[in-house]
């Protein structure tokens, strides 16, 4: 398994852009598809943003769809989240999460294992 370790989290207004990122341990980072996921106060996790083990395909939740972007550089076993026209309704905490297959899935028990979370919080 890989250890991640997410950052980047903080207020932001509505409208505005906020970067987070996560630092994955271990040699073996490029096998692993990776995934954003979020749990906002009081709701499940869901996911947010997919990305393969070797970056060719990404997935969004139809909430997110263009205005965020998922990235990754296996190089520096980093996965990134360039949120845009961040809204109040994407206020939760984000969980940067690796599972150990080449393509990403939506589902929460599909991944083994996660990160600590960063909170994010927009401002209306």
């Amino acid at each position: 398994q890989v250890q991640l370790v997410e950052s980047g989290g903080g207020l932001v207004q509505a409208g505005g852009s906020l970067r987070l990122s996560c630092a994955a341990s271990g040699r073996t980072f490029s096998t692993y598809s990776m995934a954003w996921f979020r749990q906002g106060p009081g709701k499940n996790r869901e996911f947010v943003a997919g990305i393969s083990s070797n970056g060719r395909s990404t997935g969004y939740a139809d909430a997110v769809k263009g205005r965020f972007a998922i990235s990754r550089d296996n190089a520096k076993n980093t996965v990134s989240l360039q949120m845009n026209s961040a809204k109040p309704e994407d206020t939760a905490v984000y969980f940067c999460a690796a599972r150990s297959t080449t393509y990403f899935l939506r589902l929460v028990s599909e991944y083994t294992s996660w990160g600590q979370g960063t909170q994010v919080t927009v401002s209306s």
